[in-house]
């Protein structure tokens, strides 16, 4: 799984590291807390516009969504796309064929379980780099008022050994592409086995990871913060890494 996020990039950067335009700099917010169940709007480099960075809402909405009601339904469960079913499953088939795109973040977070307990982990690359996590997306048009919803779904595949150590619960990670990757992943020009071949767990070499404090579990505080990263020392629990 892959439901939290840390997108603090500026506009500048985003831009100078895809080579590409935010289109919309007014609206986009750098933050250090994006969680999934909040529907974010996140940029984003897209197969069908690689000269654009866009923002897309968190939650794939399929074209094929019937009404508003059923959209509101879908989107909470396609906040994330497996890999093994990415190419067969309805909601994702026809997205991953024509419009994917790349997700850039500055790390994410997972918690890892012990007996009754779970240790929040953040997760970033080892050179402090930005991230590029695979996604997908789609375009759907609501009927009625003609409002036009622009969304996404970040891939997962199985956990490379580090993240096998602290989302030990599922064992699941986002797919972050090689920058060699990149390009391919967004060209639609290439075969659907090239761009299932993409979706492998990452080397854990060129992750980082830390423990942060329970501050990210607190709804009532202000987690887009640079204190939500910090590194942060349990006393209890024997943290597996």
């Amino acid at each position: 799984m892959c439901f939290t996020v840390n997108v603090n990039i500026i506009k500048e950067e985003l831009e100078n590291r895809y080579g590409a335009t935010l289109i919309d700099p007014d609206k986009y917010r750098p933050g250090y807390y994006y969680h999934a169940f909040g529907l974010p709007s996140l940029p984003a480099i897209c197969s069908e516009q690689p000269s654009r960075i866009q923002l897309l809402k968190w939650g794939l909405i399929p074209a094929w969504t019937k009404n508003i009601d059923q959209a509101n339904i879908i989107r909470y469960k396609t906040f994330n796309a497996r890999s093994e079913s990415i190419d067969t499953k309805p909601s994702f088939s026809s997205s991953f064929r024509s419009k994917r795109c790349i997700i850039p973040v500055k790390g994410f977070f997972e918690w890892q379980h012990i007996g009754n307990e779970k240790f929040p982990w953040y997760i970033y690359h080892s050179e402090n780099e930005v991230l590029s996590i695979a996604g997908i997306y789609d375009e759907w048009i609501e009927n009625d008022t003609g409002e036009v919803f622009n969304t996404f779904s970040i891939v997962t595949t199985e956990a490379n050994d580090l993240m096998a150590g602290i989302h030990n619960s599922g064992k699941r990670m986002p797919v972050i592409l090689k920058k060699t990757s990149e390009s391919r992943w967004i060209d639609n020009s290439i075969s659907q086995e090239d761009a299932l071949s993409l979706l492998t767990p990452c080397p854990s070499e060129i992750l980082m990871a830390h423990t942060i404090s329970p501050l990210i579990n607190s709804r009532s505080s202000d987690r887009n913060t640079p204190d939500l990263i910090k590194p942060y020392n349990y006393t209890s629990g024997n943290l597996l890494l």
